[in-house]
């Protein structure tokens, strides 16, 4: 089988015999849709590198406080969901997954957004939302094909003008934080939808001015009227 997915109330580590299916292309290892069940897993062990074949690894959930350094050898990963867990650090041997495109890192107790995550060229989602990240590393422009940013409830206080280099994004969600400007040419971000509708772009619960003279000096009408409107809320 390709699929294997793990479950149990009591689940606190990966079965030995898991290592050794190594056609396995998706495991999956933590309560989808079951929001009030928890796993106990703390350490996502070293032999998780024997699963060269696998293409997603969803481990949300679990009590999780460290990912091993062999993570970086499942260079066919597509998609690696680590939400919901007790992690405060990243291993550097993670940059190498460069065909990573689908990145989950919510609720854990990240403080800064590590950087192997910006050498992920082909990301395209990342979600660090409810961690307690206070910086973006410039490094984050690398990231050229990511679509999807969302990074609320931190405790950003500014963005650094190569976030706005990020010309793919459609979606960045910014809310809960302490920003209170924007880059000067975060106008630029034009594939940004600002439609009511979609509300691709979130800034609620920020101390902005409304609207940034810095960005609807610069941006398309519809940044004013989406920071009008939030005004008005």
């Amino acid at each position: 089988k390709k699929k294997l997915k793990i479950s149990g109330r009591e689940l606190a580590s990966v079965p030995e015999q898991v290592f050794g299916l190594d056609q396995l292309q998706v495991l999956e290892m933590s309560p989808e849709r079951e929001s009030c069940l928890r796993y106990r897993m703390e350490l996502l062990p070293p032999e998780i590198s024997r699963l060269r074949n696998l293409t997603c690894l969803y481990v949300d959930s679990n009590n999780l406080k460290k990912i091993p350094a062999e993570i970086g050898t499942l260079s066919h990963l597509e998609r690696l969901t680590l939400s919901n867990n007790s992690l405060s650090s990243l291993p550097p041997e993670m940059g190498a997954l460069q065909r990573l495109h689908s990145l989950h890192l919510a609720n854990n107790s990240l403080t800064e957004l590590p950087a192997p995550l910006c050498q992920l060229r082909s990301l395209t989602f990342l979600d660090v939302s409810d961690n307690r990240i206070g910086t973006i590393p410039s490094s984050i422009r690398h990231l050229e094909k990511l679509e999807t940013l969302l990074l609320l409830f931190n405790s950003l206080e500014s963005l650094p003008e190569d976030v706005c280099l990020l010309r793919n994004l459609h979606t960045l969600w910014l809310g809960n934080n302490h920003l209170r400007s924007l880059p000067a040419s975060f106008g630029e971000l034009v594939n940004l939808d600002w439609g009511y509708n979609y509300c691709s772009c979130n800034f609620e619960g920020n101390p902005l001015e409304s609207p940034p003279p810095e960005v609807c000096s610069r941006g398309p009408e519809e940044i004013r009227d989406y920071f009008l409107s939030f005004h008005r809320a």
